[in-house]
């Protein structure tokens, strides 16, 4: 079941959704970080996107963990097409601000980042995030959250969603 969250208002119907998600999908298929670390994006609903990250021995750091910089990278991004799935067609998405919470290695053989609007507003929005490892026998483990300070971004070169 999905959390309620403060601002839930601001969350349009899914009818009003289908363009929104098909713009959202665009930006991340645009998006060559995340091509770059093996990251898809399986799920987007208003004010919500879940990433699908599968670990490889390329994205670990020394220990063999997944990278606390791939795992933010990643979590970012969930927190941004969270918002963005709520901004308005013309607009494109920047973050302004993160923090990250380490709360454990990153240990399992895929993970999952989500994204969740707390509060969406006109040109600032704030996010949360969770990234969850799930390990070989399909258990899952909070490995880190986020928060996240979004801008809504108009009429600037070069910025699109």
């Amino acid at each position: 079941m999905q959390q309620a969250f403060a601002g839930q208002a601001d969350i349009p119907p899914a009818a009003d959704f289908a363009a929104a998600a098909a713009r959202v999908r665009t930006s991340f298929d645009r998006q060559a970080a995340m091509r770059l670390i093996g990251a898809r994006l399986e799920r987007i609903e208003p004010g919500r996107a879940e990433i699908a990250l599968p670990f490889r021995p390329d994205i670990a750091q020394q220990h063999g963990f997944a990278h606390a910089g791939i795992v933010g990278a990643a979590l970012d991004s969930a927190c941004g097409f969270a918002a963005y799935s709520l901004m308005p067609q013309d607009a494109g998405v920047l973050t302004v601000e993160y923090k990250l919470n380490l709360l454990a290695p990153g240990a399992g053989r895929e993970f999952r980042l989500i994204g969740r609007v707390r509060k969406a507003g006109r040109t600032i929005t704030v996010a949360e995030g969770e990234a969850w490892a799930i390990r070989d026998d399909g258990t899952r483990k909070l490995i880190a959250t986020m928060t996240g300070t979004l801008m809504t971004v108009r009429d600037r070169d070069g910025i699109q969603g």
